[in-house]
């Protein structure tokens, strides 16, 4: 997967200082999109959910802003403000369960998978950086795949087969409107020592198994095994 690192490379650090940029833009939408979801959440559980992230993506995007400072950074916003607006519209458009799909599975474990990847080569002070941010999207993803499972078995048989059918679509359009941003990717992830081929193959991995969980979730329970009466 990794190339020798390249942290002392002459365009380490200008190509991680914009992907730190992006990651802490990309931060502040969820923050966003979470705080306007939440009048809108069908039961106290997913309030209280949304509003413990709102709160996490508040630290995180203050965390980074404080590293982007002592990174020294180029304080140029990667995402224009129209194409955030974009964003905003997307996710506000959304029924519950397409919004869950979205953010968690696309955005939130498919992002955050390709942001532990080159954590490996990073400086030390942006593995710290990123360090409590990663940690809490393990606890968004799993509310995530927790309540989208709990929707889709609130669906019938054959609408569940359909949404996850259609849900790796789903994910292709998403990432294929945030290339259409015009963000270099694959340059800024190969300047910082990935190999970008190899991390496209991971995430379509990592795809994969997210859609697998959701679909093992669906099926019926096994019957409950009866311990034997085993006589001494």
């Amino acid at each position: 997967m990794y190339k020798q690192p390249v942290s002392q490379h002459a365009n380490y650090r200008q190509s991680m200082g914009k992907l730190l940029m992006l990651y802490t833009q990309v931060d502040r939408l969820i923050m966003e999109i979470c705080a306007q979801r939440l009048a809108e959440v069908p039961d106290e559980e997913a309030e209280l959910s949304l509003a413990k992230q709102v709160g996490d993506e508040s630290r995180h995007v203050s965390i980074q802003r404080q590293w982007l400072l002592h990174f020294d950074a180029d304080p140029t916003p990667i995402i224009t403000p129209e194409q955030e607006q974009m964003v905003r519209e997307h996710f506000r458009s959304l029924p519950w369960i397409d919004f869950l799909a979205d953010l968690y599975i696309c955005v939130e474990a498919l992002g955050s998978e390709a942001v532990e990847r080159i954590v490996p080569l990073a400086d030390h002070g942006t593995r710290e950086s990123l360090r409590i941010p990663l940690a809490d999207e393990l606890d968004h993803v799993a509310f995530g795949i927790t309540r989208l499972r709990k929707e889709l078995a609130r669906l019938s048989k054959a609408e569940r087969q359909t949404f996850l059918e259609r849900l790796p679509a789903r994910i292709e359009s998403l990432t294929n409107a945030f290339h259409g941003f015009g963000v270099p990717v694959r340059r800024l992830f190969e300047a910082v020592g990935a190999d970008y081929d190899r991390l496209c193959q991971l995430l379509e991995e990592r795809q994969q198994e997210l859609i697998a969980e959701l679909a093992f979730g669906m099926q019926p329970s096994p019957p409950a095994r009866v311990a034997s009466d085993v006589s001494t």
